[in-house]
Formats: C-alpha cells, structure tokens, sequence
C-alpha cells in the first residue's frame, strides 16, 4: 500500500502474535466480541469499509476482521486509533478499561483477582521468586527460558500481567504477606548482573515492609514438606480461604477445608524450618554485595 507516493506496511497477525482470546475463557470472549461489535457498528455507521479503516489505523483488513469479530484482543493503540478515526469522542477509547480486564490469560487474571480480595497471603516457591516478589527484568529473563518459547508480543503480555499483580502491594488496608523461598532461587543466575542487583533490591525493599514477612529456606536445611512443589493459601475477609500446591489436589485451587488443613500445616512447617525474616534479609543482602 501507498500514501502520498510513500510505501506503508500495514500490520498483520505475524506484527501481533499472541492476542488471542483463550478459547476456554468464557467471560474473555464475551467481553472482546462485544467490544469488536462495538467497532464495527462505529466504522459502518460513517460509511468506511473494513479495508479502509484498516488502511488509516495501520492494520490489514484480515486483522480488522478478526478484532471486530471478536477473535483478537485489540491493543490500546488500536483502540485510540480507531477513536480518532472513526470520531468517536472518547466513546471508543474508553473501552480499554473492558480490554484490560482480559488481556492477560485466565488463569493469570484468576489468580490476580483472588489475591485482590485476599487479607492473608502465604507462598511458598521451590524453584522460582515468587510472582508478587519479581521485578519486570527478572519475570521477562525467567519467561524468556520457557520451552517452546514465547512469542515476543506473548511474552511481553505474561510480564504485564505478572508485574501488574503486584498492585495488591497499594491495598488499603494492606493484606498481610509472607513468603518463603528457597536459597537456591537466589543463587541462580538469571539474567545479568543488573538484574540480579535489582531483584536483590527489590526483595529488600518489599521484606522490610510492615504488611510483609520474607523468609529464605536455607539450602543445607532438612527435607521439608514443601519439596514437592510450590504452595499457596490465599484467606478471605469472609473468613473462607483457598489453598493450592503443585504437590496435591492436581495442583488446583481449592477451598476444601479438609485439604486447607493439610496446605497450612505443610507451610506453618515450612516457615518454621526456614530462616527468621531478620536473617532472611541479612542473606539477600550479602547477596547483593556479592553480585
């Protein structure tokens, strides 16, 4: 395509991969069909063809298809675009808070919004920093090592989404947290020295939080309930609670008062074998002077 004489490259889905909507995710593809019915009675109601509108918001028209039928997640830039080209007054634009809500995968955004009604959380992590605790960096260097890899847009999508749960740190008022994590997960060296240095830093500053207890499991400890995975108990203001682990249950949530019983007991041991929070952070912090 041309403009003025000058070549123009419109997007295709090979600029934009990893957009689409979980196909699992009913309530996902209910929200991004609507909002792609939404673009489409705009772009017929002032008299543009798919392929035109395509042309002026910078997209193929095989890409205009599958958003304004609900097949794509449109990216807010997508949707300014669109506000500006089809004059929408705002109305378009302002449909990137219903976008937010599913752009990141389900189970992602299923757990983000059980730990933004939680007033406790409990993790426990064997092979990782735990989710809440990574900075962007250190999420994008340990997503960048997964098998098959990750398209980029993909990638750059799970990084959002993890570092955007962290928002339970601004609650008010603030959930109590603690976390347990293996010596082990700090020694390993993922990404460069930088990264390291501000994951260290980054661990600091949250453990020293009054809302947050920060635990290390030394790596000459004894065998401890947690070897067989990761552990998490989220607790509710209504006094339910639910619990998972990579170990048991088939590593669902549940909120089986039987099986809460056995993931609390499992992680009170765990946090009593580990390491006080004060010689957890004297650790981390000798960490740091050594990277």
């Amino acid at each position: 395509m041309t403009v003025d004489g000058t070549a123009v490259r419109l997007k295709s889905e090979a600029d934009e991969p990893g957009w689409e909507v979980d196909p699992d995710d009913e309530w996902g593809l209910a929200v991004i069909a609507t909002v792609g019915r939404q673009l489409k009675l705009r772009r017929d109601a002032v008299g543009m063809r798919a392929g035109e509108f395509g042309t002026a918001v910078g997209y193929g028209e095989d890409l205009v298809d599958k958003i304004e039928g609900g097949k794509r997640i449109p990216r807010f830039e997508y949707l300014d675009k669109a506000d500006e080209v089809l004059n929408a007054g705002g109305l378009i634009a302002a449909m990137k808070e219903d976008v937010k809500k599913v752009r990141y995968p389900k189970k992602v955004r299923d757990l983000a919004q059980m730990e933004a009604r939680a007033v406790e959380i409990g993790v426990y992590e064997c092979c990782n920093i735990a989710g809440l605790l990574q900075t962007p960096e250190h999420a994008r260097a340990l997503l960048e090592s997964w098998q098959p890899a990750y398209a980029p847009e993909d990638l750059e999508r799970r990084v959002a989404a993890r570092v955007a749960r962290q928002a339970v740190y601004q609650r008010s008022p603030a959930p109590a947290l603690s976390f347990v994590l293996e010596e082990a997960t700090l020694r390993r060296r993922v990404g460069g020295t930088m990264v390291r240095r501000q994951q260290f830093e980054r661990l600091l500053e949250v453990g020293r939080l009054n809302n947050v207890t920060l635990q290390v499991m030394p790596m000459d400890s004894a065998p401890h309930p947690g070897m067989s995975g990761r552990i998490e108990v989220l607790k509710f203001e209504d006094g339910t609670a639910v619990g998972r682990s990579d170990g048991a249950f088939n590593g669902r949530p549940t909120p089986d008062a039987k099986q809460l019983r056995i993931l609390e007991l499992r992680y009170g041991t765990i946090r009593a074998l580990a390491l006080p929070p004060r010689e957890s952070l004297a650790l981390i912090e000798q960490l740091l002077g050594e990277t």
